[in-house]
């Protein structure tokens, strides 16, 4: 286990544990549907961009998830073979991949997206269920260090460079 100065754990360690227990549990809550916690995770948000109006790119729907791209494009065609959704070139663009649900796909997700939120309903419950004050506290909280940019090349200090 990671721990700070005073013993206790990192805030680092506590977010790669709390992401590990999530998606474990998603994994297996939506195991039953034949899916996996990343397919689920583009299945519902390809759901909720469909819902909007929208039939997005893979590459669109890379950037929405946070996935690679390439990871995306695998996702996509191992759902494709199990029927859960159509991949169609742009018409208005020959090198770009759009998605669409199929039927069935539309109606695994909407039975993966009840599964996932009692899920989330139920690990909520320490902080007063979905609807309350300290989860919206927590998910500003959660929203503000996602939105801020880490620069991979910039963790060294000043001693780690070398000499010149």
């Amino acid at each position: 286990m990671s721990s700070n100065a005073a013993g206790g754990p990192t805030p680092g360690y506590l977010v790669w544990r709390l992401s590990t227990k999530w998606r474990v549990a998603v994994d297996r809550a939506v195991a039953p549907l034949e899916l996996t916690h990343a397919q689920y995770s583009l299945v519902a948000s390809l759901h909720g961009m469909q819902r909007t109006g929208e039939r997005p790119s893979q590459r669109r729907l890379a950037d929405h998830t946070g996935l690679e791209p390439l990871y995306v494009s695998k996702l996509a065609r191992s759902l494709e073979a199990a029927g859960l959704l159509e991949r169609a070139r742009d018409p208005r663009d020959p090198r770009a991949v759009q998605l669409t649900l199929t039927e069935q796909g539309r109606a695994t997700t909407e039975r993966a997206i009840e599964v996932v939120q009692r899920l989330l309903d139920q690990l909520l419950q320490p902080l007063d269920g979905l609807g309350s004050p300290r989860t919206q506290q927590f998910t500003s909280e959660l929203t503000a260090l996602l939105d801020t940019p880490l620069d991979p090349s910039n963790v060294h200090g000043d001693s780690d460079k070398e000499q010149s």
